[in-house]
């Protein structure tokens, strides 16, 4: 599918539709078009990004390749940028990533995505009704589409730290395995946002550095204000990932914690039957003569004799503070 918005400047009008507005963009040598792809033929997609608006075919093949590192690079007449977009809200921490390219060129916008991308759509909605968007050009809109996507990651990393500091409360009170596979898929996922988030920090960083010509001076600060917000968002990342990581070893060390005075209560119980099994043991033994199986007293005696050899072990291990 392929949506376009038209913006001719002497009229400030804005016209929404598909691929047959790209004959009046080139008609109109100072109307400003964005052109947006999703799920379009590859062969026909490729035609129109090359034939109506110039693009560099490399960039074209990376943009339509399904996996690709995010990534910045200046082409004649036009800068490709490619970043990870966050797709859908979901009511968990989940979350699935969708391949946003973007062209930027003097009197075009063009952005290709893998998916439906709720970035997008608020930023498509956002210039329809608000004419600055289209009246600053080209590159305005790119980063604020950086911008808007960037904001949802923060969004839906500052919705994890309360989280994770109930988990925390919980694995201090009653560690389950419940919890500990939770704080696992959460590591899981905020390794991925760091890893996504450090290539959005390298592409911003040689924005501001080395800006492409089709990103004009004056734009500076925005891309400063950006290239912050992904530095933020990807802090959080990892510092979330580090909290999850101590959180799984803080985990292992209770259970071991717990396990190690289980084994104690074991190994004292087992110290003070030693002993006792041992007497057990002694006149259990069927020899014919043996004097004190013939008292009336030996029973007695040698239950005694038990409960204080017992009672001094509890004592020397009280003493030892081993209970």
């Amino acid at each position: 599918m392929i949506r376009t918005m038209l913006y001719r400047p002497d009229t400030r009008e804005i016209a929404t539709g598909g691929e047959e507005q790209l004959d009046a963009w080139t008609a109109q040598p100072d109307a400003v078009v964005w052109a947006d792809f999703s799920d379009h033929p590859p062969e026909d997609e490729h035609r129109i990004l090359a034939g109506r608006f110039g693009l560099h075919p490399l960039a074209i093949q990376d943009a339509q390749r399904a996996r690709h590192q995010p990534k910045i690079e200046a082409f004649p007449g036009h800068a490709f940028i490619l970043l990870k977009g966050l797709g859908p809200d979901r009511e968990d921490f989940a979350f699935e990533t969708i391949q946003i390219a973007m062209f930027v060129g003097e009197r075009f916008f063009v952005t290709r995505h893998s998916g439906p991308s709720p970035s997008i759509d608020r930023l498509w909605q956002s210039a329809k009704e608000d004419r600055p968007h289209f009246a600053n050009g080209p590159d305005a809109l790119a980063l604020r589409l950086a911008r808007i996507s960037v904001d949802r990651y923060l969004k839906r990393l500052l919705t994890l730290e309360p989280r994770l500091e109930d988990l925390e409360q919980e694995i201090v009170a009653r560690p389950r395995d419940e919890v500990l596979a939770e704080v696992m898929g959460y590591k899981t996922d905020l390794r991925k946002f760091r890893r996504v988030l450090r290539y959005h920090v390298q592409v911003f960083r040689e924005l501001l550095e080395e800006p492409p010509p089709q990103v004009r001076a004056e734009r500076i600060h925005e891309v400063k204000d950006v290239y912050e917000h992904q530095e933020r968002a990807s802090s959080l990342a990892t510092l979330y990932y580090e909290v999850a990581a101590d959180l799984i070893e803080g985990y292992i060390s209770l259970a071991s914690h717990r396990l190690n005075n289980i084994m104690k209560i074991l190994t004292i119980v087992t110290a003070i039957f030693v002993p006792l099994s041992f007497l057990a043991g002694v006149y259990g033994m069927n020899f014919e003569y043996m004097p004190e199986l013939k008292s009336h007293t030996g029973y007695f005696v040698l239950l005694g004799v038990m409960g204080a050899i017992a009672a001094v072990l509890l004592m020397v291990f009280w003493r030892k503070r081993w209970l």
